[in-house]
């Protein structure tokens, strides 16, 4: 009776087994892997782009970097004007990690010119607790020393789709970068960087 079950359960698992999916690292530099809308790949490629622009440009020098002297930058706003549900973060995260790592600029978290509130709302917070009575009011971040942004970073990526043929689509994207200056309102620096694909009509970008 034991070996019966036994010989009725070993195919079943066999089974599953071969329908199991194997999951797998995916190198985000094959050549062989693209996808018709935008790709880590793609975030990484305008990131870097706009990191060595921006690092290269001589209007973004601070006048006393031989003292360790740094801008200050902040967030604007990143438009997503493609049909796909994008997280503009991915491409700002990037600029920022490159900026902050080159020495060249700080990013401030306390300033967000989009209506949203500031990225990170501690140093709002911090300074409430001189309302506490528990707290020792000589720890308490004083107001009137944070630090005012002296650029700002806005873009928008843009997606346009055309029939190449009966069989084939090319869709470009570009991303374009602005720095403005906060006490001029100049743009010291404007970058736009294109990515273009080919793909079969029967593909979607989303």
């Amino acid at each position: 009776m034991k070996k019966a079950i036994l010989l009725c359960v070993l195919p079943i698992i066999t089974l599953m087994a071969g329908c199991q999916s194997t999951t797998k690292y995916v190198d985000k530099n094959d050549d062989n892997i693209a996808v018709l809308g935008l790709s880590q790949r793609d975030f990484d490629q305008a990131a870097n782009q706009a990191l060595d622009d921006i690092i290269a440009s001589p209007l973004l020098v601070h006048p006393e970097a031989d003292k360790g002297g740094r801008y200050v930058l902040s967030i604007y706003n990143i438009l997503n004007d493609t049909s796909q549900r994008i997280d503009t973060d991915q491409l700002v995260k990037k600029i920022r990690v490159g900026l902050l790592q080159s020495g060249k600029f700080l990013t401030t978290t306390a300033v967000n010119f989009t209506g949203s509130g500031p990225e990170d709302t501690s140093s709002v917070k911090v300074r409430e607790l001189n309302n506490s009575p528990l707290m020792n009011k000589g720890t308490v971040k004083k107001n009137g020393t944070v630090i005012s942004p002296d650029f700002s970073l806005s873009g928008k990526i843009i997606q346009r789709t055309n029939r190449v043929n009966r069989s084939k689509q090319l869709v470009e994207y570009y991303f374009q970068l602005t720095l403005t200056q906060l006490e001029t309102g100049l743009a010291y620096w404007e970058g736009e960087y294109p990515i273009a694909k080919t793909g079969s009509n029967d593909s979607v970008t989303w």
